[in-house]
Order: C-alpha cells, then structure tokens, then sequence
C-alpha cells in the first residue's frame, strides 16, 4: 500500500464533489451534512485524493460517517479502512461512538462490519423516500438504511 496523507478540508470542500458522488449518489443530500461536518482527504504522493470522508456531531458523544468513498481505482486495497482507522484514532478522546448509516447492501454491510462495527437500528424505506432516483448497489435497488456503530473507547 502507498503511502498516504490525511488531511482535514476546512474550505471548498465541493472541490471534491466527484468523490462525494461517489459514496452518495445525490448532490442534494451531500448538501445537507456538508457544510456542517468535518470533512478529510486522503491523498497520494502527487497530491492526488485518493478517498475522502465526512463527519458530523450528531450530540450526546455520537459522530456519524455521512460519506466514505475511495476512488475507483484505488478501491478494494485497504484506503477505506485506513480513512476509518484514522478516524477512530482521531476522535477517540472527543466522541463516544461512531455511526455510520449505509444501504442494504451485502457488500457494504460485511465492509462496515469487518472495520468492527455492529448492527445498531434500521430505518425502513430511507432511500425510496429521500432519494430522487433509485439507488442501486450490487445490482440491488437499495431501500432500508442500516445503521451500525463502533465505540471509539
């Protein structure tokens, strides 16, 4: 794995937008956390981002993983994982839990749950319902938004 660098964007932060598209597929719905979260780019040697993330306060020690994406080519080597991990560690002294909601897909799920994060809650029809187009993943029309959580004690 190359390395790389983590580094928080404070401004211009859409500059970043076709990786945002990315892990949420409606720019109107990254509008509504990202102004608010704190976001993080991780880049390569040549300063190129390779996997950006957005985190909100969600109050009472809770912060929520609003995106996660990794660019396609760099997908499946572990970058992910190492945003999660870096957040963890960054977060740890600061929030309780981590949370992170995510569609109904196998593949995203098992990731979520093999970064040890656990089954928290479900909310029935979250995409069919604040999505302006189906969400597809995996060949599936996404639907429920699952819910899993990771203490960062």
């Amino acid at each position: 794995m190359e390395a790389m660098k983590i580094v928080e964007i404070r401004s211009n932060k859409k500059q970043y937008l076709d990786l945002l598209l990315l892990g949420d597929e409606q720019e109107s719905m990254i509008d509504r956390y990202l102004d608010r979260g704190e976001m993080f780019v991780m880049t390569d040697v040549h300063e190129h981002a390779v996997a950006v993330a957005v985190v909100t306060n969600e109050g009472d020690g809770v912060l929520e993983l609003k995106n996660l994406a990794v660019s396609p080519s760099y997908q499946r080597k572990g970058y992910g994982r190492q945003m999660i991990d870096y957040l963890c560690k960054h977060y740890r002294n600061v929030y309780q839990m981590l949370q992170v909601g995510t569609g109904d897909s196998v593949q995203t799920m098992s990731f979520y749950q093999s970064c040890n994060f656990i089954y928290s809650h479900t909310i029935p029809d979250f995409f069919t319902k604040h999505y302006d187009h189906p969400i597809i993943e995996g060949g599936r029309v996404l639907k429920d938004m699952i819910y899993f959580k990771r203490n960062l004690e």
